[in-house]
C-alpha cells in the first residue's frame, strides 16, 4: 500500500530542482528523492517528472512513497560518513559530532548515510543490545540536525546510558534559530507531541500524545530570526522542531514545520537550522559526570551571520 502526499509548491522553491526540493518537504536524502522520481512517484499538475525537473510556485506537488519494505531488509551498510568527528572514544563509548543529512541508524525508506555505518566502516565494535540494525544506539538526531551523540560500545554502557535518558539525567544542550522572536524571550513548553493524523512522517502537539518538555532561553534577537539555547527534559522524536512550530516560531530552514521557505533561500539553509552543542551524562564505567562540546557547522554558521548583518 503507497503513502500519498500532496503539497503546493511554496515560493520559495521556485525554480528548484526535484531532486533539491523533495528533501527539503520531506527530509528525505537526496539520493531517494532522485529515485522516487525515476520511478514515476513525483507527479506534478498531473503530470510525472525527472529528477531535474524545475519547480514552478503554485504548482500541485504529489509525491508517492511505496509500500515499505520489509523490516528483515534493514542492515548496516558500513560506509564512510563524510565529515562525521569522533569527539571522544573509551572502551565504554563513542562520542560522535554528527553532520546534516546523516541518520542515526538505518530505517525504512532512508538509503543515505548513517552513524552505525559510518562506525563500522571506521573498525569500532558497537553494543550488540538493540535491534540489529541499531546496535548500541541509546539516543538519535534528526537527519537534518547536527551535533553530539554518544553511541554505547559495551553491553553494560547500553543498558546504563539507555536507563539515564529515560531517567532524565542525561543534559542535552540544542541551539536553534527560530523565525521571529519567542515571547516571553525565557521559558518552558509542556505540551504533549504525538504522530500527526494527517502526516504519517510529522508529529503535532495533542493532547492525546507524550508529555513533552522543552525549556528555553534567548541567546540573540535579529529582525527575522531569534537563536535561543534549550534544553531538553524529554526527548520525543522533532521535539524542538513541534513545540516551536507550534508557537509560530518554526526553526528556520524547517520547511517540513512551516518554516517560510523565501528566508530559508537567504539563509542559505536547506535543512532545520538545529544544532546539538552540549551533551553531559554520567560515565557508565567511571560514574563520573562527563561532558562534551560542538562547534556549529559551516552552514549553520554562515545562516547566523547573514541574519548578524
Amino acid at each position: 500500500m503507497s503513502d500519498f502526499r500532496m503539497f503546493t509548491v511554496p515560493e520559495g522553491l521556485e525554480g528548484e530542482r526535484v531532486d533539491a526540493a523533495l528533501p527539503r518537504l520531506l527530509g528525505l536524502s537526496r539520493s531517494r528523492a532522485a529515485a522516487l522520481a525515476g520511478e514515476g512517484h513525483v507527479v506534478v499538475d498531473g503530470r510525472p517528472v525527472g529528477k531535474s525537473e524545475r519547480l514552478t510556485a503554485g504548482a500541485s506537488l504529489e509525491v508517492r512513497m511505496p509500500a515499505a519494505v520489509e523490516p528483515a531488509e534493514l542492515a548496516v551498510v558500513a560506509e564512510p560518513v563524510e565529515g562525521m568527528s569522533i569527539v571522544h572514544d573509551d572502551p565504554e563509548i563513542v562520542v560522535v559530532d554528527k553532520p546534516a543529512f546523516v541518520a542515526a541508524h538505518p530505517s525504512v525508506g532512508w538509503t543515505g548515510p548513517t552513524v552505525v555505518g559510518g562506525l563500522a566502516a571506521a573498525g569500532y565494535r558497537i553494543s550488540t543490545s538493540g535491534a540489529p540494525e541499531r546496535q548500541g544506539i541509546v539516543q538519535r538526531l534528526d537527519v537534518g540536525t547536527s551535533g553530539l551523540m554518544v553511541v554505547a560500545k559495551s553491553e553494560r554502557a547500553y543498558t546504563v546510558l539507555k536507563q539515564a535518558f529515560r531517567d532524565r539525567v542525561v543534559d542535552k544542550t540544542y541551539h536553534a534559530l527560530v523565525q521571529g522572536l519567542p515571547d516571553p524571550h525565557e521559558g518552558t513548553i509542556d505540551a504533549p507531541i504525538g504522530r500527526h493524523p494527517g502526516h504519517d512522517y510529522r508529529f503535532a502537539v495533542m493532547t492525546s500524545g507524550r508529555p513533552s518538555i522543552t525549556h528555553y532561553e534567548l541567546l540573540e534577537a535579529h529582525r527575522r530570526a531569534s537563536l535561543l539555547q534549550i534544553h531538553l527534559e524529554t526527548g520525543r522524536t522533532h521535539q524542538i522542531r513541534v513545540h516551536f512550530s507550534a508557537l509560530r516560531h518554526p526553526c528556520c530552514g524547517d520547511l517540513t514545520y512551516g518554516a517560510d521557505p523565501t528566508l530559508a533561500r537567504d539563509l542559505g539553509l536547506d535543512r532545520q537550522w538545529l544544532h546539538a552543542t552540549e551533551l553531559a551524562f554520567d560515565h557508565p564505567g567511571s560514574g563520573e559526570r562527563v561532558s562534551f562540546a560542538s562547534a556549529y557547522p559551516q552552514d549553520l554558521e554562515q545562516a547566523l551571520e547573514r541574519i548578524r548583518g
